[in-house]
C-alpha cells in the first residue's frame, strides 16, 4: 500500500511537472503577442487617459481634472463641427464603398477562367489606396485643371471647384474611400462562395429570377458578413485621416476638419497634447456607441442559418 501511494504521489508529481512545463511553453510564444499588447497598445491607452485630465504640452503636465472634457463640450465649437463633418462622411462614404464591394464581388465570384486575375488586379487599389502618394494623385485629378474637371468640360457640365466648395469637397474624398474596396470585395467574395448553390437551383425552379434571388438569397445570407464590413469600414471612416492632411489641410472652411485631423492638429501642431488626448477619448466612446448600435440592430436584419440568438 505504501509503494502504491508513493508512486501515486510520484504520478501525479511528474503530471504537475508536464502541465507547468506546457504552461510555460504556452507563456513563451504567447510573450512576443502580451508584450506588444501591454507595450504598444495597454500602456499608451492607460497614459493617454492620465494625460487627457492634464495640460500636458510635452513639457509641463499639470493635472487640471476633467477641464478638458468641459472645455471640448461646452467651449470648443470647432470639436461639434469636427465631429458633424465627420458622420457626413461615413454616412456617405461607407455605404457607397460596401454596395460598390459588394456589386464587384457578386460579378467576381462568377466561374471564369481568368477570375483569380479578376481578383488580384480589383484588390490592387486596397495596398496602394490610403498612401500619400495616391492621396496627392486624387488631389491632382481633382484640382481645378485636373482630369475630372477635363472631362466635364468635354461633355459640356464646365469646370467645378471640388476641393473649394464645402458643398462639394466630400465627393472627391469619398470617392476615394470607395475606391480602395478591395479588401471588402474579398470579403464579400468569400461569403458568396459559401452560400449553397442548393439555394439559387431551388429558386430557379420556383420561377424566381436573378433580381429576386439576389434579394432573396444573396443579402439575407450575406447579411453576417456585410455586418462585419459594416462595422469594420464604420470604425476605419471614422478614424479617416489622410484625406483630409494630405488632400484638404481641412478646408475649406474646416468642411473637412474631421475628428482625427482635428486631434492630430491640437496634438502635433499646437502642442496641446492633454487636450487631444481627450479628444482621443472622446472618439473611442462615439465609434464604440455606433459599433454598439449596429450590433443591436443586426438583430433584426442579420440572418444566420442556425438561428438568430434572443
Amino acid at each position: 500500500m505504501k509503494n502504491q501511494a508513493n508512486s501515486a504521489v510520484k504520478e501525479k508529481k511528474t503530471f504537475r511537472q508536464i502541465m507547468c512545463t506546457d504552461n510555460a511553453v504556452g507563456y513563451v510564444f504567447a510573450a512576443p503577442f502580451i508584450i506588444g499588447f501591454c507595450g504598444l497598445t495597454l500602456f499608451p491607452m492607460l497614459l493617454s487617459l492620465y494625460y487627457s485630465m492634464t495640460n500636458y504640452n510635452f513639457v509641463n503636465s499639470d493635472f487640471i481634472g476633467l477641464a478638458n472634457y468641459a472645455r471640448m463640450f461646452f467651449e470648443d465649437s470647432k470639436f461639434w463641427y469636427s465631429v458633424w463633418r465627420t458622420l457626413i462622411y461615413v454616412v456617405l462614404a461607407v455605404p457607397a464603398k460596401l454596395i460598390f464591394a459588394l456589386l464587384v464581388a457578386y460579378f467576381l465570384t462568377r466561374e471564369t477562367k481568368i477570375a483569380s486575375l479578376y481578383r488580384a488586379v480589383y484588390y490592387l487599389p486596397s495596398l496602394v489606396g490610403g498612401s500619400v502618394a495616391v492621396a496627392l494623385v486624387w488631389k491632382q485629378m481633382f484640382a481645378r485643371k485636373g482630369m475630372i474637371n477635363s472631362i466635364l468640360k468635354l461633355i459640356g457640365i464646365g469646370r467645378l471647384n471640388w476641393m473649394g466648395d464645402k458643398a462639394l469637397v466630400m465627393f472627391p474624398l469619398a470617392l476615394l474611400t470607395v475606391w480602395q474596396f478591395g479588401s471588402s470585395m474579398i470579403i464579400f467574395a468569400a461569403g458568396l462562395k459559401e452560400i449553397p448553390s442548393t439555394y439559387y437551383e431551388a429558386a430557379e425552379i420556383d420561377g424566381a429570377n436573378a433580381f429576386q434571388r439576389f434579394i432573396k438569397i444573396t443579402l439575407p445570407c450575406l447579411s453576417p458578413v456585410i455586418l462585419y464590413n459594416l462595422v469594420m469600414q464604420t470604425i476605419t471612416g471614422f478614424m479617416v485621416f489622410t484625406q483630409a492632411f494630405i488632400i484638404t489641410q481641412g478646408g475649406p472652411a474646416d468642411a473637412t476638419n474631421f475628428i482625427a485631423y482635428y486631434i492630430y492638429n491640437q496634438g502635433f501642431k499646437y502642442q496641446d497634447m492633454g487636450y487631444a488626448s481627450a479628444l482621443s477619448w472622446v472618439l473611442l466612446i462615439v465609434i464604440s456607441a455606433v459599433t454598439l448600435v449596429i450590433f443591436k440592430t443586426s438583430k433584426k436584419w442579420v440572418f444566420y442559418e442556425a438561428g438568430n440568438d434572443d
